[in-house]
């Protein structure tokens, strides 16, 4: 594909009874084998491979995998399937998504205009700087939505949503300057959390039970809680956005995220 990766979140609990029933030799040749599946800097690997340790009693062990070819993710799943470990680690949940940059940024052709609807003078140095600004943020931000870097921050949250349709809120219905104004509110909201949480939406309408999959990395979890509690009063979530589970977990090298799991 020319635009976006692929992108697959998996979530697996550890089978205690599969656990047991191997032999401290069988655990030994798992450990090893997990460490190597999961290794983000081996040969056919995805693009991106973070692991990380779930909270709570949803999963265990998490998975975020980004690459061009949704086969290289899906190859990851059937290798930890068939390995010695397989039938401890349960598959509980997934969601298949596709990178995307969308359609609410606005294009720099867009964004001259926004500042001439604010009284900027289009012939004014101010323009030409705010302009010329926009741009390179606009393509920074355009690269990180489509081929996204993990930041090294210590905890990461995934959580699916939709934009409600009902007679009373249906988010399709509304007209398309209406929703980019949400939308706008909603981004400055987010950029208030710059150097605390960051976050990249996948887009999954088509391909999976929801329309988007949020992905969340903050400098400590409280910030997560705060993004998601501040943004939620904005008119965009407020009124037209329905969440799925939240699965909140603490990312970890794989041999890390195997001993902490007491694999």
């Amino acid at each position: 594909m020319t635009d976006g990766w692929h992108c697959l979140h998996v979530f697996y609990r550890v089978r205690q009874d599969a656990l047991l029933a191997l032999s401290p030799d069988q655990r030994a040749a798992g450990r090893e084998q997990l460490e190597k599946i999961l290794d983000p800097q081996r040969d056919g690997a995805p693009k991106r491979l973070q692991t990380s340790v779930v909270s709570g009693h949803k999963a265990d062990l998490g998975l975020m995998l980004l690459d061009p070819d949704p086969l290289v993710l899906d190859a990851v799943l059937h290798s930890i399937r068939t390995s010695t470990f397989g039938p401890a680690l349960e598959p509980t949940y997934s969601f298949v998504s596709i990178t995307e940059v969308s359609e609410y940024v606005p294009t720099v052709e867009q964004y001259a205009e926004r500042l001439k609807q604010e009284g900027t003078d289009p012939t004014s140095p101010a323009f030409a700087a705010k302009l010329k600004a926009y741009e390179e943020r606009e393509a920074m931000m355009r690269k990180q939505r489509l081929f996204a870097e993990f930041p090294p921050w210590p905890v990461t949250c995934f959580y699916p949503m939709n934009k409600i349709r009902h007679p009373q809120a249906n988010w399709y219905t509304r007209p398309f300057s209406h929703r980019m104004d949400m939308m706008t509110e909603h981004g400055k909201s987010g950029m208030k959390f710059a150097g605390r949480a960051t976050q990249v939406i996948t887009a999954s309408t088509g391909l999976d039970d929801w329309e988007w999959g949020v992905t969340l990395w903050g400098r400590e979890p409280a910030f997560l809680k705060e993004i998601v509690y501040t943004m939620r009063f904005d008119e965009a979530s407020a009124n037209y956005a329905e969440f799925g589970p939240f699965y909140v977990s603490y990312i970890m090298s794989p041999a890390d995220a195997i001993k902490h799991l007491q694999l």
